[in-house]
């Protein structure tokens, strides 16, 4: 698969999924925009990597709550490449480590739901807008594979409220803009970023490499080269499809 020739905005791409996604999408040939709200040192680690493989890099910073910042990420895409080809909106809200694993319930849902849900929707507002004044693109969306079966647990119910909003935002956009624009959703099931390295215990480890079909936990670079396949021309014909990255856990 090649992205040759083609600009690729990735939101949130400071760590983990989010920097496997831009890493992937410049070595596949494409110039690449990332965007961070608060991890300025982390971003430019990302860049770093990035400029390595000779694309260009724009490096924009963006809280995903405010229609302001993602209104000008989309002027920025515009004025700095003229363009953009493919949006993955992977930027959310960490409700499982560090501080926002220490808020309180219904402090976790508005932030869930202002980062992942709305600010999936302004995202994808905004690209749709650009996109059409410029023939096409494609929009990839972040949910999460336990989102058609369900998971007890405060964490679990709370992402489901948000990453299933995304879901069903999703298709039906997918609809509203076709055939010009092509709307996909990726979900990630048990991927081995911050929380799988810090918070989860080797029972719990275990336990998810024995539900796992695959018998692993997932690395970034799974859920990465997903997103290079849907931002890529071998999936022309591919719109209001989830793909889920998950080993087999949820089929």
């Amino acid at each position: 698969m090649t992205l040759n020739g083609k600009v690729v905005l990735v939101t949130g791409a400071s760590s983990g999924i989010g920097r496997a996604i831009a890493l992937a999408a410049a070595q596949a040939g494409a110039d690449v925009a990332i965007t961070f709200r608060g991890n300025a040192r982390g971003a430019e680690t990302t860049a770093t990597q990035l400029r390595a493989t000779g694309r260009r890099v724009e490096v924009l910073r963006a809280d995903m709550t405010r229609e302001a910042d993602i209104a000008g990420l989309a002027d920025a895409m515009r004025d700095r490449f003229g363009r953009v080809d493919a949006w993955i909106n992977n930027a959310g809200a960490d409700i499982l480590t560090g501080a926002g694993g220490k808020l309180g319930r219904l402090e976790k849902l508005d932030l869930v739901l202002a980062v992942d849900l709305r600010g999936t929707v302004l995202a994808s507002w905004a690209a749709v807008d650009l996109m059409r004044t410029q023939g096409g693109g494609a929009i990839i969306n972040m949910a999460w594979d336990h989102v058609t079966v369900g998971m007890k647990g405060e964490n679990p119910i709370l992402y489901s409220a948000a990453k299933g909003g995304i879901m069903s935002f999703s298709k039906s956009l997918a609809r509203e803009v076709a055939p010009s624009i092509r709307v996909n959703i990726l979900a990630p099931g048990f991927i081995d970023t911050a929380f799988g390295q810090e918070e989860a215990s080797a029972s719990w480890r275990r336990e998810v490499e024995a539900r796992t079909p695959l018998g692993r936990w997932g690395v970034p670079e799974d859920v990465a080269g997903a997103a290079v396949f849907l931002a890529s021309d071998a999936a022309a014909f591919l719109t209001g499809q989830m793909l889920m990255v998950n080993g087999g856990v949820v089929m």
